[in-house]
Order: C-alpha cells, then sequence, then structure tokens
C-alpha cells in the first residue's frame, strides 16, 4: 500500500453541503485627520471624488476575494454594497460592506475584503495631503445563513447600519405544533437505534416548533395510515412529518399512505427534496418524499437517513411555515 500524496493547503470540500441563502456585514475605519477630513466632506482631494471611488473599490475587492485570499471559494455573488459614513467627532470615514449569495460557504471575507478595498482607496487618495493615516476596528458585525443560522458580533453593531441587514427570523416555527414519526420495523422492533426521529425533532425545536409527540412506528401500511390519521384529524397538530420509507424496497410505503390519506398532495415538497440530494448524492433521485394535507395539517414524508435530515430541514425552512399557513386556510399571498 502506498502512502498518500502530501498536501500542506486545501480548500475546504464544501461539495457535501447544501447551499442556503448567505449574508454578512463588516466594517472598518480610517482615521484621517481635520485637514484630511475636510477635503474628503468637500470633494477636493487631488485625485477627485474619493467617497464614490471608495465605493466602487469596495464592491471590487468583494467580488475578487477567491482571487486575493488563496483558500476561499470562489462564490457567485447575488449582493454587494458598500456604505460610507462620515464621523465628524473623531476626523474618521466609516466603511460597511453587505454581502450575500446562494451559497455552500458563507460571504464573510467578501464584506471583509469589500471593507479593506475601500479603506485602502481612501488611504491612497487622501494620503498626498495627509500621510498619518490610520485604518482601524475592521471586523465582522453580524453574518447569517447555514447551520449556525444568526451571529451578531459581541461588541455590538454601530446604530447607524442597524437597518442595512434587518434581522431574519431565525425560528420561522414559533407557534407551531410538529409530531415527528419514525417508520422503520427494525427501530420499532429495538433492533437498532432510531437516529433520524430524534435528530428530526431537534431540528424543528431549533427553529422554533413545539413537538409534544416522537413515535417510532413499523413499515405497515394500515397502521401508518390509522396513526398518521388519526395525528391529523385530532386538530392538535399543525405539522407531521415522518422519516424513513420512501424508498423503493416492499416495506418502504410512506408514500402510497400520504396519498391514501391526504385530501390533496404538495409535489413540489417532494421534488425540491430530490433536486437538492442529487447535487451531491446521485442515489437522492431515488427517494419517493411527498407531501400532503389532511384536516388542515400538513404531512411530509422525509427520507430515513440522519444525514438527510439536516438537508431536508435546509431545504424547507424558507418555506415551511407558510405551507403551513397555507393548508390551515391561510391567504395564498406571502411576501
Amino acid at each position: 500500500m502506498t502512502n498518500p500524496l502530501p498536501s500542506a493547503f486545501h480548500m475546504a470540500d464544501v461539495g457535501g453541503k447544501s447551499p442556503s441563502y448567505r449574508r454578512a456585514l463588516a466594517m472598518g475605519r480610517i482615521y484621517v485627520g481635520e485637514q484630511a477630513f475636510t477635503h474628503i466632506k468637500n470633494g477636493t482631494l487631488p485625485k477627485g471624488d474619493v467617497l464614490k471611488i471608495a465605493e466602487i473599490a469596495g464592491i471590487t475587492g468583494a467580488k475578487s476575494t477567491a482571487d486575493i485570499i488563496p483558500l476561499c471559494h470562489p462564490l457567485p455573488l447575488d449582493h454587494v454594497a458598500v456604505y460610507i459614513d462620515l464621523e465628524p467627532q473623531t476626523a474618521c470615514v466609516a466603511v460597511y460592506c453587505i454581502a450575500a449569495a446562494y451559497a455552500k460557504t458563507g460571504v464573510e471575507m467578501e464584506a471583509l475584503a469589500g471593507v479593506n478595498g475601500a479603506l485602502l482607496t481612501l488611504y491612497d487618495l487622501t494620503k498626498p495631503v495627509e500621510p498619518a493615516l490610520t485604518i482601524t476596528d475592521v471586523r465582522l458585525l453580524i453574518k447569517e445563513g447555514g447551520k449556525k443560522g444568526r451571529w451578531v458580533c459581541p461588541k455590538g453593531v454601530p446604530e447607524r447600519v442597524t437597518g442595512i441587514m434587518p434581522a431574519v427570523n431565525e425560528r420561522p416555527l414559533e407557534g407551531i405544533a410538529a409530531a415527528v414519526v419514525t417508520l422503520s420495523d427494525r427501530a420499532s422492533s429495538g433492533e437498532y437505534e432510531d437516529k433520524s426521529g430524534p435528530k428530526l425533532k431537534r431540528a424543528l425545536e431549533f427553529l422554533g416548533a413545539n413537538v409534544p409527540c416522537a413515535i417510532i412506528l413499523p413499515d405497515d401500511e394500515n397502521e401508518i395510515a390509522v396513526q398518521l390519521s388519526a395525528l391529523a384529524d385530532s386538530g392538535d397538530y399543525d405539522l407531521i412529518i415522518t422519516t424513513g420509507g420512501t424508498g423503493l424496497t416492499p416495506r418502504d410505503v410512506a408514500p402510497e399512505v400520504l396519498a391514501r390519506i391526504c385530501v390533496k398532495t404538495a409535489p413540489g415538497i417532494g421534488e425540491a427534496l430530490r433536486a437538492a440530494g442529487a447535487r451531491h448524492l446521485p442515489t437522492a433521485w431515488l427517494s419517493r418524499s411527498i407531501a400532503g394535507v389532511r384536516a388542515k395539517t400538513l404531512i411530509i414524508a422525509l427520507p430515513g437517513s440522519p444525514n438527510a435530515i439536516d438537508e431536508s430541514m435546509d431545504v424547507l425552512k424558507p418555506f415551511l411555515r407558510h405551507a403551513v399557513r397555507l393548508a390551515k386556510g391561510g391567504k395564498g399571498h406571502h411576501k
């Protein structure tokens, strides 16, 4: 057996991750002194209006992040904006950069590169009138997206920019009662420990749902139909999610049960789950995940793999609350 070839450096392998909406807000300051500050404010620096040029340089810097930082992933940025704020009390210029992308990795470095691109341009265009310049306070303020959700700098966010990146709802299932049902012959008989059900329960609770019911059922079509119907008809649950029973073996009957008990189906949910899984696992196309509505309760059948739980919840999170609301009879429009 030969030893593997050494590799001192490598980019993080994000091939197995599902993309999600990512945003980041960063900031920095440059202290320029009173004389240079007056020139910047009045647009009278020798090389022209530094503020406009710095904005453009910041956007260029964010877009060029992977070219100047070796191990950063090239990202298709959806949005970059640079905001510049004059702070006369301290004769400094504050720069803020927001970056956003639908990607498998975060955009913190892009936001920071945008800030530094703008600050260095301010430095370059200001030094002819004031060489004693100081760049400072460069830091990440907020990042969103991925499994860790929203992070805010412990030092806080300056009040001036709180409206640039309003908070998103990290707990969209607040006030929703959910039930988790594991479908597995072996787990129900105690042959092996159910890992998918508890993981799904934790994921729903992380999103704010109340999950008072988590049960395990064998892969018996009639029993599953009776139990799911009873849960939905009780009126106690807004959402029921099953895990397991979506494959092609004779005992995988979850899709048949949902087709039997639901008054209407939501085929797009299953399609979205399969498309997301197939990005890094071709066998995801074999999953028969399905969703439907019974007694104003949304029922979704997920694959039984614990690894599929995180991926599935990433797919469902952006629209799950809206889907529950529609199933309960809410209006169709949603902002």
